[in-house]
């Protein structure tokens, strides 16, 4: 399934609007991974275990919004909008939150 942050998709035509789909997810992270983070933020550096669970959040919200797509009857998810957020106590957690719209199209090859 195609997945775009633009309204329409290039070479394709869009038959179809099937509404607007949602993917949240909220991850927790742990005491032993803010303690390595805070390890490397103190030496310098990129924080791998934070950007891994940015990374497995943001594929699973993707995924949650193609099956919703599906769902619908969509085969393509145009128009998506990502956003982040820190929630909990002392900002525990994180927020992805996917958006987009579902849309049934058909290649403008097949049409020619």
């Amino acid at each position: 399934m195609i997945v775009s942050t633009t309204p329409t998709l290039e070479g394709y035509v869009i038959r179809d609007y099937k509404g607007v789909v949602t993917g949240e997810v909220i991850v927790g992270a742990n005491l032993f991974r803010d303690l390595f983070a805070s390890i490397t933020d103190i030496v310098g550096g990129r924080s791998g275990s934070y950007e891994n669970v940015l990374q497995r959040a943001r594929e699973e919200a993707l995924q949650e919004i193609k099956a919703e797509a599906s769902a619908k009857g969509g085969n393509a998810v145009v128009a998506i909008d990502i956003d982040y957020e820190v929630l909990g106590k002392a900002g525990s957690m994180l927020m992805v939150s996917i958006t987009g719209t579902a849309v049934y199209t058909e290649s403008l090859a097949l049409n020619n």
